[in-house]
């Protein structure tokens, strides 16, 4: 399939200078300063033939290696050595301050600032998302100025981390903003992630979970909403394994009705991180996709192809691994539907292609 373009619709480059100091615990400090000590830990748990601690321990100092770069650009190029040259990213920015652990070296501008830098010096890679947290003063007029002044191509928000999906900063302020720009929201959708230090399980879920949505497809029928991550790996664990989530109904399936039902046209999702669990979860995936229905059908049309790095490299999988597997799994004619055009339609809308 020479004359794809790939769009890789959910990736972070976001650094450690725009994470917290103690997240996800203050012991982390520790191993960010002697990085070599997990390392030893991994040998040690091999040694007494605790193979799965060692394994968990490898792919956290992957992880915590990328999220020491000290600048955005070195985490897009290593991402981008898993792609073919003309692939586009889009790049989704955290406001991680307020959460509860610990003070952010950069803040949100600085973020948004360099993310534009890159942008600029990538434009023909990089599709910049603007994000916000509206617990955090300021935090909406930064992400307005990412929109409106330095033009980024859409909003990126986290629940999860305290607030519902129809704050009123978000109804009054911002979701009038993104729909009148004509530009789509990338939200997370996933029982697991970052939740702030006050944040309950039962909580996180409760603003994070499918239906919390329906107060802003309702108000904003315009909004081109993706819900991240297609429900996410516990509740399709759940669904394969036939067994009910933690609570409520399952999300994975929620998002499946949602869509397929055709009442919310503006629903999206993607299938970031959830699939880098290849072997458990594409034969369910793929008989969603191909399903001979107007419910296969609509799945299909909005259904979008991402890997969420860096967060995968906690994973053994690569994205180029997922990508030729999802390739030869779903078939060429849906594959270029998920990765290319799928990802054109929700980006733009009803612009004319040549806007990008």
């Amino acid at each position: 399939m020479p004359d794809i373009q790939i769009v890789n619709c959910h990736v972070h480059t976001f650094t450690g200078l725009h994470t917290p100091k103690d997240y996800p615990s203050r012991w982390l400090r520790l191993f960010r300063k002697v990085p070599g000590l997990i390392r030893f830990a991994a040998w040690l748990a091999r040694f007494f033939a605790r193979y799965e601690t060692a394994d968990m321990l490898d792919r956290l100092y992957r992880f915590q290696q990328e999220t020491d770069r000290p600048e955005q650009a070195e985490l897009l190029a290593s991402v981008a050595r898993y792609y073919p040259s003309n692939t586009r990213f889009v790049v989704l920015p955290m406001d991680l301050a307020g959460i509860g652990y610990g003070d952010v070296p950069a803040s949100l501008r600085e973020q948004h600032d360099e993310l534009n830098r890159l942008h600029i010096a990538r434009p023909e890679t990089v599709v910049p998302f603007a994000t916000v947290n509206p617990l955090n003063p300021g935090s909406v007029d930064e992400s307005l100025r990412a929109l409106t002044e330095l033009k980024f191509r859409g909003l990126k928000i986290y629940p999860r981390l305290g607030y519902p999906p129809d704050h009123p900063a978000l109804m009054e302020r911002v979701y009038p903003e993104v729909q009148a720009l004509d530009l789509p929201v990338m939200s997370h959708c996933s029982r697991g992630g970052v939740r702030g230090k006050n944040v309950s399980h039962y909580t996180g879920d409760r603003l994070t979970e499918p239906e919390a949505y329906l107060p802003v497809m309702k108000a904003f029928p315009g909004l081109r909403i993706c819900l991240a991550h297609f429900g996410g790996e516990m509740d399709w664990r759940a669904y394969a394994q036939g067994e009910p989530p933690r609570s409520g109904s399952n999300w994975q399936v929620k998002i499946r009705k949602m869509i397929g039902c055709g009442e919310w046209p503006g629903l999206w999702t993607d299938i970031s991180y959830t699939l880098f669990h290849f072997d458990d979860y594409i034969p369910y995936l793929r008989l969603f996709l191909l399903a001979d229905d107007e419910e296969g059908a609509r799945l299909r049309d909005r259904v979008l192809f991402g890997s969420d790095f860096y967060m995968t490299r906690r994973q053994e999988l690569s994205e180029r691994d997922i990508c030729f597997r999802l390739r030869n799994a779903l078939g060429e004619e849906v594959f270029r539907k998920i990765a290319e055009e799928n990802p054109v339609r929700w980006l733009e809308g009803d612009r004319p292609q040549d806007a990008t």
